[in-house]
């Protein structure tokens, strides 16, 4: 018989597809068993408003055969099958879509999930097979026809025999070539797995070689009644699904339906995978359309902050036959992702009111990529992450919200202080703490390197000012003791010119009445802390940068008398003593000293002058 040809744009198509719309060739079985799948539906749906057609939903299945010796494999379905014109017209042009013409005619119909598009998807399969028989039934008919083809070249159609209704596909497997194996797609267990990845959850059994036992689950879990769900069912598909060793923290299990219908079986892990935190790690959700695997990571799905979650999507609103280049802008897809990270956001909080311990760990293990959230893009998510923050409290050592610490703040309190540390036990022993713990003000303390840049993204938390307390603008003096100082910081100005000729990188050497018991400390001025600066300088870059740096000295400790005596007897002394008031400033701060030695001599000249003395 002659062959027929395709239509010029059908070989355009074709060329198009197995080159470059399917990447990942393994997926070719998945659109053969999910156009079984929608034959079967077809046939099931027409019995429930055609009493003549008697059939039964257990009676359906679909059978997967191997054979190694001629190297084909065949996939064969009991559903509505095609007639001569149906196998013209759906697999004579490509992306020809019986079923969407099919979910057309009855979309005025409930429950009607026909998950496939006849058409693009089963030519697919010419990415693994050298040559596609389709040999097919339709329901009610007593002659069978044959479609054959071996791909651009056209294909035939001729009267065959099929013993019921149904379609049977035989692909012929391409012989291996060097950097493509096709040999594995005749063994049973890689057949098994493939099911398993791809359509595990399709409604009716999948066999192979005529066994009895089905390779799927067929009902997901995500779509049974939460009712029927015990904890352990979830902690195990968690496990077996994202390969943790760990139960999740928690899950988050939920059907929507309305003007975008979707399952989605969510999970927060207790524990960071190994490579979380680095450029290997890939966010994403499997993403399913009825039960059939459209990919495996949909990064589109979540939004960076919340890429620790792991979990499924399974919509019947989304077409199978979907690129990820299509996934970017179909809407959708963005309607699900809003509703996901809604969920998640109401999740987290409700950790943070109900099991605090829980998400104290979770955020040990993923509060990083929480501020991240808050710091990039020029915090245009602050507003909707501030309130999922934790940070340790002078109060009591415990971590608390800002919520919290403003619901508790003191009538006479103008902002929401924090300060920026290595350590918690580091920072509470800071001379700049003193001064807030003595007026029962309570300081945050931020250990992590992000934490400065997501204050100073924050600027306020509702209506109160965010302040660092190591920065020279932070004071808590009346009125009238800070006029009192700018007096005393005026008759001294030429002490601390001189002072300042020691210490060059210092942009301003100033008495403070901050301070308690501590002679000196050293705030910031402008928009770089010393902290950012810490931060930025041990990144490998090039980039370096300084932080305008305020010496302040405790104008009621007795160094202030000595340095007062020293400018008015030896300048030089006192040039030595600013070295070393300057060299100690820096190592509270955590900062290093350029000059060590010269610093140690310094202090062994001090002291032996002292004891001369």
């Amino acid at each position: 018989m002659a062959k027929k040809q395709f239509k010029t744009e059908s070989k355009k198509l074709m060329d198009l597809m197995i080159n470059s719309i399917y990447t990942n060739k393994e997926i070719f079985l998945r659109e053969l068993i999910s156009n079984a799948s929608d034959a079967i539906d077809k046939l099931y749906y027409k019995s429930l408003t055609d009493d003549s057609i008697s059939v039964k939903k257990k009676d359906f299945e679909i059978n997967l055969s191997i054979d190694k010796d001629n190297r084909i494999l065949t996939i064969t379905d009991n559903g509505i099958g095609m007639t001569k014109d149906e196998l013209e017209n759906n697999l004579g042009t490509i992306a020809k879509s019986g079923s969407l013409e099919f979910k057309t005619e009855n979309e005025h119909k409930k429950n009607i999930d026909i998950i496939g598009q006849f058409g693009v998807g089963f030519y697919s399969a010419f990415m693994v097979a050298s040559n596609i028989k389709v040999t097919s039934r339709a329901f009610g008919s007593d002659e069978a026809y044959v479609w054959e083809s071996s791909g651009i070249d056209g294909y035939t159609i001729e009267k065959g025999e099929l013993d019921t209704n149904g379609t049977k596909i035989e692909l012929t497997i391409k012989e291996d070539k060097e950097e493509e194996i096709y040999d594995e797609l005749l063994h049973d267990h890689f057949i098994e797995s493939l099911v398993k990845k791809y359509s595990n959850y399709i409604t009716y059994p999948i066999k192979l070689n005529g066994s009895k036992d089905s390779l799927n689950d067929m009902v997901p879990l995500w779509k049974r009644s939460k009712n029927s769900i015990k904890e352990e069912d979830y902690n195990t598909f968690y496990k077996d699904k994202f390969n943790d060793y760990t139960d999740p923290a928690r899950v988050i299990h939920t059907s929507a339906e309305g003007l975008v219908s979707f399952n989605s079986l969510l999970f927060i892990p207790t524990n960071a995978p190994f490579d979380f935190y680095t450029k290997n790690y890939e966010k994403g959700l499997q993403l399913y359309s009825n039960g059939v695997l459209i990919m495996d990571k949909c990064d589109k799905l979540l939004p960076d902050y919340y890429s620790f979650v792991k979990g499924v999507v399974d919509s019947p609103d989304l077409s199978l036959n979907i690129s990820r280049e299509m996934l970017q802008q179909d809407k959708t897809l963005g309607i699900i992702a809003k509703n996901i990270e809604t969920k998640i956001h109401k999740e987290l909080l409700d950790m943070i009111e109900n099991d605090r311990s829980k998400y104290e760990e979770f955020f040990k293990n993923f509060g990083m990529q929480i501020k991240f959230g808050i710091y990039n893009e020029f915090g245009i998510n602050k507003d909707k992450l501030k309130d999922l923050l934790i940070f340790t409290s002078s109060k009591d050592m415990k971590q608390y919200t800002l919520k919290e610490y403003k619901e508790r703040m003191k009538e006479d309190q103008k902002a929401i202080y924090y300060v920026c540390g290595e350590t918690n036990e580091k920072i509470d022993v800071l001379p700049i703490v003193e001064q807030f713990k003595d007026k029962d003000y309570e300081v945050l303390y931020c250990t992590n390197y992000m934490d400065e840049f997501v204050m100073s993204t924050l600027q306020k938390y509702d209506d109160v000012d965010i302040k660092n307390i190591d920065k020279a603008s932070t004071d808590l003096s009346t009125e009238e003791e800070t006029k009192e100082l700018e007096k005393k910081n005026e008759e001294s100005k030429d002490m601390f010119k001189v002072m300042k000729e020691a210490i060059s990188d210092v942009s301003t050497v100033r008495f403070t009445n901050k301070l308690k018991n501590h002679p000196v400390c050293l705030s910031s001025e402008g928009e770089i802390t010393i902290e950012m600066e810490k931060v930025i300088n041990a990144m490998p870059t090039d980039n370096h940068i300084d932080a305008a740096k305020v010496l302040e000295i405790n104008e009621n400790h007795k160094i202030a008398d000595k340095l007062k005596h020293l400018y008015e007897t030896d300048k030089e002394a006192l040039k030595d003593y600013t070295k070393i008031l300057y060299a100690q400033a820096r190592l509270i701060e955590g900062l290093p000293i350029d000059n060590p030695t010269e610093i140690t001599n310094l202090i062994c000249n001090v002291i032996s002058d002292e004891k001369e003395d």
